[in-house]
């Protein structure tokens, strides 16, 4: 997944890292995803992050997906775009 998140309220580097943190700290901790920040790191209000699940099946793959976006839909209301595309072992075997 990549997730493109958006802190209205921050005013600061340090205000948005504060918030970032929290972000990533659910989707790690509650979530059980693997999260990386890739982008806009020296922007105040932006940032991009690379949000990785592994399932085994495509319907729980999806319902994490979902619960990933309900989550941040909630703690940054106006704040969230979700790109994802799903791929199974066969898909990435093929890109190697």
């Amino acid at each position: 997944m990549r997730v493109h998140l958006f802190f209205p309220e921050s005013g600061s580097l340090k205000g948005k890292r504060a918030e970032l943190n929290r972000v990533k700290a659910l989707l790690r901790e509650r979530l059980h995803t693997s999260v990386a920040e890739v982008g806009h790191q020296d922007s105040w209000q932006r940032s991009t992050l690379a949000v990785a699940i592994a399932a085994r099946s495509v319907a729980l793959a999806e319902h994490t997906v979902d619960t990933v976006q309900r989550a941040l839909d909630a703690r940054l209301p106006q704040g969230v775009r979700i790109e994802y595309r799903l791929a199974s072992w066969d898909d990435l075997e093929s890109l190697g």
